[in-house]
């Protein structure tokens, strides 16, 4: 019985964040919110890509050429075919491939 209170709170709560910005601007969205939906997706990426390399040794072997070629792919997948979850699994199972061999 407690799981199922705590997972209904949790899915209250879910559901109330997700609801609570159309609730507050439901007239106007602020411009400053309009800029954060802007520059907020392309920030997080750059620092996704940044987290993803910064233990990567470009100076020993195999000198990140498993990260870089997977990375190359995601863009190469992502350029051609225009889907995220195509290019990001495909490059995924290529480094998985590349690292063990």
């Amino acid at each position: 019985m407690r799981a199922v209170i705590l997972i209904a709170v949790t899915a209250a709560v879910t559901a109330a964040l997700r609801f609570l910005p159309f609730i507050v601007f439901r007239k106007h969205t602020p411009a400053f919110i309009t800029y954060l939906g802007k520059v907020l997706p392309p920030a997080l990426i750059g620092m996704l890509v940044i987290y993803c390399f910064k233990d990567v040794g470009f100076t020993s072997a195999p000198f990140g050429l498993p990260e870089l070629i997977a990375a190359a792919a995601v863009v190469g997948l992502q350029i051609w075919k225009r889907n995220a979850v195509l290019s990001i699994l495909t490059a995924t199972v290529l480094y998985m491939i590349l690292i063990r061999i």
